[in-house]
């Protein structure tokens, strides 16, 4: 399973400095294919372990390998095949329109609206009781278009690539 490993309470204001490269030998002792993005404490690793045991074994682990003031220091681990993401763009409607018809089921949808689009993220193992399929026989369905997360952010890394 890949993971997204968000750090909190590494390399901020000066204090409880860690190297990246260090960061990711004491990581790959435990974990496979361990990557890092920026200075902050992003981390991208494999794992049989469930999200859970990969936080603790973090949290457990960290304090020991470099000298951290443990009780700053958070983990959170995002399993990403658990949620679907999608953005729906606003088409001639504004967030005031569309936002009164975005219904989400608090066990599964989770719903935030920005001033062009909303952000939707469902549990996917309970898509089929995910509420969002509801705006489709609203009004102001139609202006709406929707798009998965990975192709939004395709779309966005391409802005920057030459054509």
């Amino acid at each position: 399973m890949q993971y997204v490993v968000l750090l909190r309470g590494i390399n901020v204001g000066g204090r409880n400095k860690v190297a990246m490269p260090a960061l990711r030998d004491h990581l790959g002792e435990h974990f496979g294919a361990v990557r890092s993005y920026i200075q902050s404490g992003n981390v991208l690793l494999e794992s049989d372990r469930s999200a859970a045991q990969v936080a603790a074994h973090i949290e457990q682990s960290l304090p020991t390998a470099f000298a951290l003031d443990s009780a700053l220091v958070r983990v959170l681990v995002l399993d990403e095949d658990a949620y679907r993401y999608d953005v729906g763009f606003y088409l001639g409607a504004t967030r005031d329109e569309v936002e009164p018809h975005l219904v989400a089921n608090p066990e599964v949808d989770e719903v935030v609206c920005g001033d062009l689009a909303f952000y939707h993220r469902r549990v996917i193992a309970l898509a089929s009781r995910s509420w969002l399929t509801r705006i489709i026989g609203k009004p102001v369905y139609g202006s709406l278009t929707l798009r998965n997360w990975r192709t939004t952010t395709t779309l966005h890394g391409m802005l920057d690539a030459p054509a």
